[in-house]
């Protein structure tokens, strides 16, 4: 039977091949799964035009991506923490509160995950962190740690 596969099978084909299996695979296990189905030109086509909407979806979002990091880019968030005299902080400055700033400035949601920091914050100062935003779309953006003025 010629089934047209839908999602990589390993060691088998990749998603969008067409093979010749066995019957019995077909009907036991690759149509049951939804990893294939039977080929033909309709079910062909409706897979060629999923995979062109998917990859206009992926080009628009990648496309807003780059607008945002050249937005971002080089851009300093002022974040304030206690101290405890002097230039040490209580505690140290987490990628949680740097994605809490940015996520408040921009007004977009940014998680914690995607900040990256080459050193743990536990001093007064400038630091640098990118934000992991696409595929290999990495902003640089400078965190600038204040004091907490007492009042």
């Amino acid at each position: 039977m010629k089934v047209l596969f839908l999602k990589d099978v390993a060691n088998v084909a990749r998603a969008g091949e067409i093979k010749e299996v066995s019957d019995g695979y077909a009907t036991n296990f690759l149509l049951p799964k939804k990893l294939a189905e039977r080929a033909s030109t309709d079910v062909q086509n409706r897979f060629e035009s999923q995979k062109r909407s998917e990859a206009k979806r992926a080009a628009e979002q990648e496309a807003g991506m780059k607008a945002l990091a050249a937005k971002i880019s080089g851009r300093v968030f002022t974040l304030t923490a206690k101290t405890g005299g002097g230039e040490k902080l209580y505690g140290s400055i987490t990628t949680a509160d740097i994605a809490a700033e940015v996520s408040s400035v921009l007004g977009l949601e940014i998680d914690k995950r995607k900040v990256e920091l080459s050193e743990s914050i536990r001093t007064l100062g400038t630091y640098e962190a990118s934000i992991k935003l696409y595929k290999d779309i990495s902003p640089q953006i400078k965190v600038k740690i204040v004091p907490e003025l007492a009042e």
